[in-house]
């Protein structure tokens, strides 16, 4: 059965975004490549998530290599408006996109599937096809509290910030304790550092 990734950016205190959606409040931001160069943390995430970076990205920075960890990417509305607001209808266009939204037009791009119904449902109809490579939902804290019966894995990226308020991992989700364990680390300079975490087998 193939594995749901929630990717997330993350203050000390816990807070995915601000109380208003924003997250201009990381100190750097994630650096997508989209200038044509990467720091420290964006050359660790080209290496090691190259699908994550979105396409737009990619073709700044001349990336062409083939995903390594996921092949379908999910966001909620207010993740995928972010890239609408740019004018950028498919932003992981060499993925599979699933965006959940009850208002978004089906036809927004060709490459975009507008889920209307239950977003569990959907997934765990993914989750069953065949492939080695898995899927990620990436940012949305809503639609992570909603999908959160069915992640198996977190990659967390944690800033040096204490934010005070906000959005938290899993926005609305349901008091349901799940156990994880820390699988790897890394830590940048900048005081900044990603950890992945995979939910026990005995813990679902």
């Amino acid at each position: 059965m193939r594995k749901l990734t929630y990717f997330v950016a993350v203050s000390l205190d816990g807070y995915v975004c601000a109380p208003d959606g924003s997250f201009d409040f990381f100190p750097g931001g994630d650096d997508d490549g989209s200038g044509g160069e990467l720091d420290e943390n964006g050359e660790f995430h080209a290496r090691e998530y190259p699908e994550l970076l979105p396409t737009v990205a990619r073709n700044h920075l001349g990336l062409d290599v083939p995903n390594k960890h996921f092949d379908t990417m999910l966001q909620g509305r207010g993740s995928y408006q972010i890239a609408l607001d740019q004018g950028v209808t498919s932003p992981y266009g060499h993925m599979r996109e699933y965006v959940y939204s009850r208002t978004l037009a089906a036809d927004v791009d060709p490459n975009v599937t507008v889920v209307a119904t239950d977003p569990l449902r959907h997934v765990r109809e993914l989750k069953k096809e065949n492939g080695d490579l898995g899927i990620c939902t990436v940012g949305g804290p809503s639609i992570a509290g909603l999908l959160l019966p069915e992640i198996d894995e977190l990659v967390i990226k944690r800033y040096p910030v204490v934010a005070g308020a906000g959005k938290s991992f899993f926005e609305g989700g349901a008091f349901d304790p799940a156990v994880f364990e820390r699988v790897e680390g890394t830590v940048f300079d900048n005081g900044a550092d990603y950890t992945r975490f995979r939910r026990r087998s005995d813990a679902k």
